[in-house]
């Protein structure tokens, strides 16, 4: 298991360092297991699994003993499954939307949480709740690297985890931006490749994504 420092800063820190988190959607935990070494092979060292299926606790709880990985919790939508991500290991959540109750439930829980916005009306009510790092979402759908660069200017104080429509075409171009702490992407792990068992091109795509990443320096 990761044993690193727990607060919510260092894993913000994790998070500005490792800069890609792989979003994982799994209906098997053995599966989700698989990937994670998959991208752990490939160079990539944070994930993030989604509430949209039933095996997400069991999920988590299963990665969350892969020495070196660190394991959020995405599509948290209340504050029930804030403390099952939780008690099952995730060290950090991630919500497409923002739900004051799960920020609230976060802040209780002491683990960093971060809240999707995707109009400058969301980046306030966020920031009102003391939020500084938001996901913007459904970032290609919204503006894309433009809007997160626009927004930037009127938020000096928010730091950015665009997802949604992020792949090799345009990662470089969301990582050069200061205000980005790291993007979210799930085409490194999509779900017809965990359906194939091709944990073989989830390595391969893992390492292409790490030497992007590797690469990326901010403008």
């Amino acid at each position: 298991m990761d044993e690193g420092p727990g607060s919510v800063s260092d894993v913000l820190e994790r998070l500005a360092v490792v800069r890609l988190v792989c979003v994982l959607t799994v209906s098997d935990a053995g599966d989700a297991e698989r990937a994670c070494r998959a991208l752990l092979a490939g160079g990539l060292t944070a994930v993030e699994i989604t509430f949209r299926t039933a095996a997400a606790g069991e999920a988590i709880r299963r990665v969350a003993d892969i020495d070196g990985l660190l394991v959020g919790a995405g599509t948290v939508l209340g504050p029930e499954q804030l403390s099952s991500a939780v008690e099952s290991g995730a060290r950090f959540a991630v919500a497409p939307g923002t739900n004051d109750a799960v920020v609230k439930e976060a802040a209780r829980a002491g683990v960093p949480f971060v809240p999707g916005v995707a109009t400058p009306s969301e980046i306030e009510h966020a920031r009102a709740l003391g939020c500084r790092v938001l996901k913007v979402f459904p970032a290609s759908l919204v503006g894309g690297p433009a809007f997160v660069k626009a927004v930037s200017a009127a938020y000096p104080d928010v730091r950015f985890v665009p997802t949604g429509g992020i792949g090799p075409d345009n990662l470089s171009d969301y990582l050069a931006l200061p205000s980005v702490l790291a993007c979210g992407g799930s085409w490194v792990c999509e779900p017809a490749l965990l359906r194939d068992g091709r944990f073989d091109e989830i390595e391969r795509r893992a390492r292409e994504a790490a030497g992007q990443v590797a690469q990326a320096v901010p403008a």
